[in-house]
């Protein structure tokens, strides 16, 4: 089990349970985010989500009878979730931004309503 320098880490039992949901394209934007930052820094891991995706795609597409190149297939798919997590990040910021702007406001009506 590893856990690196947050509390909410994600822990290695945890992250093995979440493969096949990240292979599916299965998961939320928490657990996505949550699952990306885990394999960003836990080599074992990272190894572990590089076989089961290979052994799932590869069955997959030795069935269909079509070539690939899977290890360039995980790697975008790794990519695709950066950028979706840094996407979702940036809304939750515009938001928070967004509703601290608004209490200002709201504040600032009563206050200039009051005087």
């Amino acid at each position: 089990m590893e856990k690196w320098n947050r509390n909410e880490a994600m822990e290695c039992r945890e992250f093995e349970k979440d493969i096949a949901d990240f292979i599916t394209k299965k998961m939320d934007y928490p657990i996505l985010k949550r699952f990306y930052e885990h394999v960003e820094h836990c080599a074992d891991c990272r190894e572990e989500l590089n076989i089961q995706f290979l052994v799932t795609e590869g069955m997959q597409r030795l069935e269909k009878g079509s070539t690939f190149d899977l290890q360039s297939e995980l790697e975008q798919r790794l990519e695709e979730a950066r950028k979706s997590i840094r996407y979702h990040s940036a809304f939750l910021y515009l938001g928070i931004a967004m509703e601290i702007v608004a209490v200002g406001l709201l504040i600032g009506i009563v206050i200039w309503i009051l005087l």
